[in-house]
């Protein structure tokens, strides 16, 4: 019997405090946490899903709440500094012990994903509202699995290469845009214990997050980077006493 999940929706929450755009109550009464978790409960009902944001102690990211998440999804963009370095060591620890990470969207330059990934993780950008697609380019792995290819999102900002990452375990898709830029959309890597996915359409200005191949592809990233039940520990390197092997 596969073990419940217990998934953790994080977003810095800035942008619905401020109202900007002026749209993104309409779009995302709840939030887009809201709109991200009550999707996830629709492709894992019997998951546990709790939502978090910025402006919580110890912005939701407590020990006791990390200790108890399978699955952390964060969504950041105008608040990265303000994220507590303690808090961002804490979620690493975590991550390298086997806590699973989604990072979305914006979230490629949030304190916790340049810090697992090593590099500035910067990228070619523009905000017009244009059309994307996504294109599977590996579709035998689990987090493809029923997703459209290509998933068409009507109006997108532009992410464009170079996304200066390191070389990802695994690239599932590809994005390509009207103004004729492509783009990593979805990456994978593993850090410690943990696996990590990136998956980068879900733009504040537009209604993404309500798309049901974008829902599809978030669900399947989290029961992948999912391992329920693992002794959630950092790797240890021990260095074994001359004999180790008896005669």
């Amino acid at each position: 019997m596969a073990e419940k999940l217990n998934i953790l929706v994080w977003n810095e929450g800035v942008h619905e405090l401020r109202n900007e755009p002026a749209t993104i109550g309409d779009m995302y009464p709840n939030g887009m946490h809201g709109a991200i978790a009550e999707a996830l409960g629709a492709h894992h009902p019997d998951a546990t899903i709790s939502t978090a944001t910025l402006a919580d102690p110890e912005h939701g990211l407590s020990e006791e709440t990390l200790a108890n998440t399978d699955v952390l999804l964060w969504w950041g963009h105008i608040a990265h500094d303000d994220v507590a370095d303690e808090v961002v060591e804490r979620v690493q620890r975590h991550v390298l012990g086997g806590m699973g990470l989604v990072a979305l969207h914006s979230a490629h330059f949030a304190k916790i994903f340049t810090k697992l990934l090593g590099t500035t993780c910067s990228l070619k950008w523009r905000n017009e509202g244009e059309r994307e697609l996504v294109w599977t380019v590996k579709p035998s792995h689990p987090i493809a699995a029923g997703v459209e290819s290509p998933i068409v999102i009507p109006e997108q900002e532009m992410y464009g290469e170079l996304f200066d990452i390191p070389e990802p375990d695994d690239l599932i898709f590809i994005s390509s845009f009207a103004g004729g830029e492509v783009f990593r959309s979805g990456v994978t890597f593993s850090r410690g214990k943990g696996r990590i996915f990136y998956f980068s359409p879900g733009d504040q200005e537009y209604p993404v997050y309500h798309h049901p191949q974008v829902q599809r592809v978030l669900a399947n990233g989290v029961g992948w980077v999912a391992q329920p039940g693992r002794h959630r520990a950092q790797p240890v390197v021990t260095n074994p006493a001359r004999e180790y092997f008896p005669n």
